[in-house]
């Protein structure tokens, strides 16, 4: 970062304020200026207008309002929290937390602030708090953040040790810091939700992408770091901007379409549908499977994305046969084993349905017996045993009133090496 193009304020926080607040963990820096820029650049004009004065203000210092809630006074209750009275500074604002529904908690709040604030024709209240969002999301998605619980990177020094001269420096800032411009020339902004409720569920799940994508750039930027290849660092950090840049887009987006109350018809519709096969379940904790969340029947391994796992080490292609007997190939679905829930916050009050087929792999499944159950807020919404020969099981839920949809799987065979279970198509409808 070259502190001659920072601002004063910015210059002053961030030399100042980590030296008296150690616990504190900024990310980005001057990137989330470009961050922010590129993202507000791929605005439908209306949205634009409706901004006025504050489009260029959002990206030149509203997005920076979290960082400098001690030296910004007048713009730090934008960055504040009726659910953490007294706390100036929100860390979960800078690092994600363990728990989905609090990440998901700080995203609601924010962007239904901006939103009522769009619907009282307060602009400028509305710019701030879209401010706070789009630095949150940015922290988020920084390849400095990805780490649980060790933003400053000592753990990652014990794994990968420098003889260079970065030997005994603080990684946090040399992996952020830097003055690049970031394009998402022709992105288009996707419609998160027509209502507060599902816009930040979708957002929530948008975030953990931004998440896995900036996790695997840090160790390339270290690597970089070390062999002195500014190049390759600028690589890495662009990946991860560029999708920060998209996620925050998408948030803008849909705030200013429900501030103004105005929805594009086609994506109203595609709304109208969430897959949930590449949602991180609540068992992940951190976005990553602990030990103690894998099985061992029909391998040991844990569930697996629109894919099924082999043995634990050959991905295949989902396919079942379904209830015409022919044998079909399924681009969504979760490929799971024996006895380990997979569980997921579902948005209040939004969706009505849950869809889904239960079945064992063609082939490799052919042995298994399964029982496949659903639960919602812990109690049955359908349960049903399938063979490995047998159609896959169609289950059909109300879920307009459950929070947490859960699916399990379990052996009842004599042969749990077959059983590889899948739930295909797990799809959400309004």
């Amino acid at each position: 970062m070259t502190t001659r193009l920072l601002p004063r304020i910015t210059l002053i926080t961030a030399l100042l304020i980590p030296a008296l607040m150690p616990h504190e963990a900024q990310a980005w820096g001057q990137p989330h200026l470009a961050i922010t820029k590129a993202a507000l650049d791929t605005l439908p004009s209306w949205q634009k207008d409706l901004l006025g004065p504050e489009f260029k203000d959002l990206s030149a210092k509203h997005c920076l309002i979290p960082d400098n809630v001690y030296t910004d006074k007048e713009n730090a209750k934008y960055a504040a929290m009726e659910s953490s009275p007294g706390e100036v500074y929100l860390q979960k604002l800078h690092l994600p937390q363990a728990e989905q529904t609090v990440n998901r908690e700080s995203l609601r709040y924010f962007m239904e602030k901006a939103v009522t604030s769009f619907k009282a024709g307060k602009v400028n209240e509305a710019a701030r708090y879209m401010g706070t969002i789009c630095h949150v999301l940015e922290d988020f998605g920084s390849p400095s953040h990805t780490i649980p619980g060790d933003n400053q990177f000592t753990l990652l020094q014990q794994f990968m040790p420098s003889t260079t001269v970065m030997e005994g420096k603080l990684l946090h800032g040399p992996i952020e810091n830097g003055d690049f411009t970031v394009s998402i020339e022709g992105y288009q902004p996707r419609l998160l939700g027509t209502s507060i409720e599902e816009a930040s569920w979708r957002l929530l799940h948008r975030v953990h992408e931004g998440i896995i994508n900036a996790r695997s750039t840090t160790l390339p930027i270290i690597q970089a770091l070390y062999a002195g290849d500014d190049q390759a660092k600028l690589t890495q950090q662009l990946k991860a901007a560029t999708k920060d840049a998209q996620i925050v887009a998408d948030a803008m987006h849909t705030i200013l379409c429900l501030g103004a109350d105005k929805f594009d018809a086609e994506a109203r519709k595609a709304c109208d549908r969430a897959s949930i096969s590449t949602f991180w379940p609540i068992e992940a904790v951190h976005l990553y499977y602990p030990q103690s969340h894998f099985f061992s029947s029909p391998y040991w391994g844990h569930a697996c994305s629109d894919a099924v796992m082999e043995g634990g080490a050959k991905k295949l292609p989902i396919k079942l046969r379904v209830a015409d007997a022919e044998e079909k190939t399924f681009t969504e679905g979760i490929g799971t084993g024996m006895g380990k829930a997979l569980t997921f916050h579902l948005p209040k009050s939004v969706y009505k349905r849950f869809i889904v087929l239960a079945g064992l792999q063609s082939g490799i499944g052919a042995k298994g017996r399964v029982e496949f159950t659903l639960l919602g807020d812990g109690k049955p919404l359908g349960s049903a045993i399938v063979n490995g020969g047998d159609p896959a099981h169609a289950f059909e839920c109300d879920v307009s009133t459950v929070s947490l949809l859960q699916l399990n799987a379990v052996n009842r065979g004599l042969d749990p090496k077959s059983n590889y279970a899948v739930w295909a198509e797990p799809v959400l409808r309004k």
